[in-house]
């Protein structure tokens, strides 16, 4: 078993101590520098109550993202799909001829 890394992750001016595999490390920092230009972005161009309005919105644009993203995977998967069986049937009626 490989050995764990603890590490500490500042988001919202809060600190979050995690005990991670060492694997993990740069995509969490790397996800919680994305989360925090985000949030300086939203705090620049709206007018934000508080830091929990900031982080819902942050986490509604994250989520949003990963779901647009497996909409735009499925749509290609079926339109792949199509086309290989498109081409299946041309193949069958040449190779039949």
């Amino acid at each position: 078993m490989s050995e764990q890394l603890k590490i500490k992750l500042s988001i919202a001016n809060r600190v979050y101590p995690l005990t991670i595999a060492p694997s993990q490390e740069e995509g969490l920092r790397k996800a919680a520098k994305k989360i925090e230009a985000m949030i300086n972005q939203f705090e620049q161009n709206y007018s934000v109550r508080d830091k929990q309005d900031v982080l819902a919105m942050c986490a509604l644009q994250f989520a949003s993202q990963v779901e647009q993203k497996t909409i735009d995977t499925i749509n290609v998967s079926e339109d792949v799909q199509n086309r290989l069986s498109a081409l299946d049937e041309l193949l069958k009626t040449h190779l039949s001829s």
